[in-house]
């Protein structure tokens, strides 16, 4: 039997921003009012499920790191399951589904069992953290690109071979004049920083924003040299995003003059 001819649900993968509900897209919004279960991650704030009809069935399946976390192949299940039992399903994540938020593996789980899932882009972490500094990402005098990486990299049965490289993550950052958006990176700070002194100048502007977008918002900027220093005292921890790179010395906004770093 082909599995399309019985499945009457649908299932859309829906990213809720960096946490200011008024970030939420419209798009996004009404695919939360139309779902009949949301699939809810921690970090989405709850504010967004305001959206939601009265008798839709929120189930948290909850996945931060450092904490108890929700087995990914459970939530596939459940989604799987769900859809095939006629229901409009809403897996509602923080930031962007496709960008570190596992999307491309729940897409093609359910690729293969037979249902096409839809998915709703959100403003990602990185992007609206360096921007609530009033910092951009590319910069013609400063940053010809961007770069989005884990700092965390997949551990355990499976995990890869290949961990991120910071030395030459770092060298092709300064010889392209590239943004670095660490997502993840917090509790691994001291072997990153480490890794990328290899390669860049330790008077490279460093911010690390956590909370982005939120009213519980903090942040610190620092240069690479002085970046665990600077992170140790300011107390800050996850969720954070650590931003390098020299787009930060326009950061008159944090209060910060462009001379700390350096220029």
């Amino acid at each position: 039997m082909n599995h399309l001819t019985s499945i009457q649900g649908t299932c859309t993968l829906v990213g809720a921003g960096p946490g200011d509900p008024d970030l939420l897209t419209f798009k996004a919004a009404k695919a939360i009012q139309a779902a009949t279960v949301i699939l809810v991650d921690d970090l989405v704030n709850d504010e967004v499920l305001s959206h939601a009809r009265p008798d839709a069935r929120i189930v948290y399946v909850g996945k931060r790191g450092g904490c108890k976390s929700t087995p990914q192949a459970f939530i596939e299940k459940l989604m799987i399951t769900a859809v095939r039992e006629g229901e409009h399903v809403v897996r509602l994540k923080g930031g962007d589904p496709f960008i570190f938020g596992r999307g491309g593996e729940e897409v093609e789980h359910l690729r293969e069992a037979g249902i096409e899932a839809q998915v709703v882009n959100g403003i990602t972490s990185g992007l609206a953290a360096v921007t609530s500094l009033q910092v951009p990402l590319t910069h013609r005098d400063r940053a010809q690109g961007v770069v989005f990486v884990t700092g965390h990299a997949k551990t355990g049965h499976g995990a890869t071979e290949h961990p991120t490289d910071w030395k030459k993550l770092a060298a092709a950052a300064h010889e392209a004049r590239l943004t670095l958006v660490i997502y993840m990176g917090v509790s691994g700070a001291t072997h990153i920083q480490q890794g990328l002194l290899e390669g860049l100048p330790g008077k490279t502007p460093v911010a690390i924003i956590q909370d982005a977008t939120l009213p519980t918002q903090r942040h610190v900027l620092s240069t690479l040299a002085r970046m665990h220093e600077a992170l140790a005292d300011s107390g800050i921890g996850s969720p954070a995003i650590i931003v390098v790179g020299d787009v930060l010395k326009g950061a008159a906004a944090a209060g910060l003059e462009a001379q700390r770093f350096g220029t």
